[in-house]
C-alpha cells in the first residue's frame, strides 16, 4: 500500500482476513483498518475495501457487524458483487460508497442501471466488454454513475472469475478468494484404451497450457479509455510484490501525466510478468498457451533509507556487488542508473529487524551486499529519496 501510494494511485483498494478474493493473501486485519485509512487519507488517497467474494447465508450475520466497523474506520468505498452483500452495506454502512466489483459481470446498460438505481457509485465493468461496448454504455449512463476498468494484471479465462475448476478439482474455491489456479496447469489427452499414455493437446519441449490466459497491458491505450468515458483505471497487484506495485503504478503514472508510452513499456517488461495482451477490449482475448512460468527480467536490489553527502544507505532486497549497475526507480522521474561504488556493509536497520548479524560479520568495506533486509551503503552522484526502489538485471 505505501508503495502504491508513494508511486502515484489515486486510490488503493485492498482486503481484510475476510470476504475478499484473496483470500490466500497477507491481508490487513480489521483492527489494522483505521491506521490504513489514516496514513492513505493523510496523502489524499482514497480506501476501497473488497467484499466480493460469493456470500451464502452462514455469511450473513458476521458480515452485518463487519460492515459496520469498516465503515467507523473511515473507509471511501466497498467493493461488493453480491445483492445481499449490498443491502447490508447500505443498511451498516450508509455514508460509504458502493463499487460494484467486477464479479457481478456488468456488461450491459440496464445491468448498470439496476445497480444504480440501488445506490452504487461506480461499477467494475465485465472483464469481458470491449472498448466500444464500454462507451456505448457510458453514453447512455446518468453522469454521476462512474465506471471503472481493469488495465492492468493477471486474467482469469472464466467470465469475470466465476470459476468452478478449482472447487471442482482441488476443493479450493475461487469465487470464495482461494482459487488454486488449475487454468494455469499443463494438460494432456488419455486416450480410454491406452492407459497411462498421454498426448499433448498442443505441445511444445514442456506440454501445452491450453486455459493460460495472457496478463493485460494497456499502457499504450489510455487516451483510448479517456475518450471512452472510463473514469478510474484499475491496476491488479494484490498477491504481488512492492516492487511489481511500484513499478506498474508508477509507469501508468506517468503516463496519465502526460509521458510517451513508448518510454514506460520496457518499465512493465522489469517485472513478473505472462506474455501482455489488450484482453476483450480490441477483440477476443488470447491464451499463451506454451508456457506458465512468469518472465522475471530483473530484481529489486537495494531500498533507500536515506541519501546524504553522496552517500545512499538502505536496505538490501537481493544480492548485488561492487560495480554491479543499478537503475533507480523514483516518482515523477525519470530512471536513472549508478554503478555500486565503495560498497559497505553498515548493520541490522532497527526498523526493520531481520535475523542478527554473523559474528564474523562487521561494518565496513565489502564486496557483496547479500544480507537481506539488512543495511548497506555506497557512494552515489545524485541524491535519492527514501524508498527510492533500484533494481539489478536477473
Amino acid at each position: 500500500m505505501e508503495f502504491a501510494i508513494r508511486f502515484g494511485a489515486d486510490a488503493v483498494y485492498l482486503a481484510t482476513d475476510r470476504f475478499g478474493m484473496r483470500a490466500r493473501a497477507d491481508n490487513f486485519s480489521l483492527d489494522d483498518m483505521p491506521r490504513v485509512v489514516d496514513y492513505a487519507h493523510e496523502r489524499g488517497v482514497a480506501v476501497h475495501v473488497t467484499c466480493n467474494t460469493q456470500m451464502y447465508e452462514r455469511d450473513l450475520d458476521d458480515l452485518a457487524d463487519y460492515l459496520r466497523v469498516l465503515g467507523e474506520s473511515g473507509i471511501d468505498a466497498f467493493i461488493i458483487g453480491d445483492l445481499g452483500a449490498f443491502s447490508l452495506a447500505r443498511e451498516q454502512a450508509p455514508d460509504v460508497d458502493i463499487h460494484v466489483s467486477t464479479q457481478a459481470s456488468i456488461s450491459n446498460t440496464r445491468a448498470a442501471l439496476t445497480w444504480y438505481n440501488l445506490g452504487a457509485k461506480r461499477i467494475v465493468c465485465a472483464r469481458e466488454m470491449s472498448l466500444a461496448d464500454i462507451a456505448a454504455m457510458r453514453a447512455a449512463l446518468p453522469d454521476d454513475l462512474e465506471i471503472e476498468t481493469f488495465v492492468h494484471g493477471s486474467m482469469c479465462m472464466a467470465v469475470s472469475g466465476r470459476c468452478l475448476i478449482s472447487d471442482f478439482m482441488t476443493d479450493r474455491s475461487g469465487v470464495a478468494g482461494n482459487c488454486a489456479q488449475p487454468c494455469r496447469w499443463k494438460y494432456a489427452l488419455q486416450e480410454e484404451t491406452r492407459p497411462g499414455q498421454y498426448f499433448p493437446i498442443e505441445e511444445d519441449d514442456r506440454g501445452s497450457y491450453i486455459m493460460n490466459a495472457k496478463d493485460l497491458c494497456m499502457l499504450e491505450h489510455l487516451d483510448a479509455l479517456r475518450e471512452a468515458g472510463v473514469n478510474s483505471l484499475k491496476i491488479e497487484g494484490r498477491n504481488k510484490k512492492a516492487f511489481y506495485v511500484a513499478t506498474v503504478v508508477n509507469a501508468y503514472r506517468q503516463v496519465l501525466d502526460g509521458a510517451d508510452p513508448a518510454d514506460f513499456m520496457g518499465e512493465l517488461d522489469t517485472v513478473s510478468h505472462r506474455p501482455y495482451g489488450t484482453g476483450f477490449y480490441f477483440g477476443p482475448a488470447h491464451q499463451t498457451p506454451q508456457d506458465d512460468r512468469y518472465t522475471r527480467n530483473y530484481h529489486w536490489a537495494f531500498e533507500v533509507v536515506e541519501s546524504e553527502g553522496g552517500i545512499a544507505t538502505g536496505l538490501c532486497r537481493n544480492r548485488f556487488a561492487e560495480g554491479d549497475e543499478l537503475e533507480v526507480l523514483s516518482p515523477h522521474e525519470p530512471v536513472r542508473t549508478v554503478v555500486v561504488r565503495d560498497l559497505r556493509y553498515v548493520g541490522v536497520d532497527p526498523d526493520h529487524p531481520g535475523f542478527p548479524p554473523a559474528a564474523d560479520v562487521f561494518p565496513g568495506p565489502v564486496q557483496v551486499a547479500n544480507r537481506t533486509m539488512e543495511l548497506y551503503s555506497f557512494t552515489c552522484p545524485f541524491e535519492l529519496s527514501p524508498h527510492d526502489i533500484l533494481r539489478i538485471k536477473a
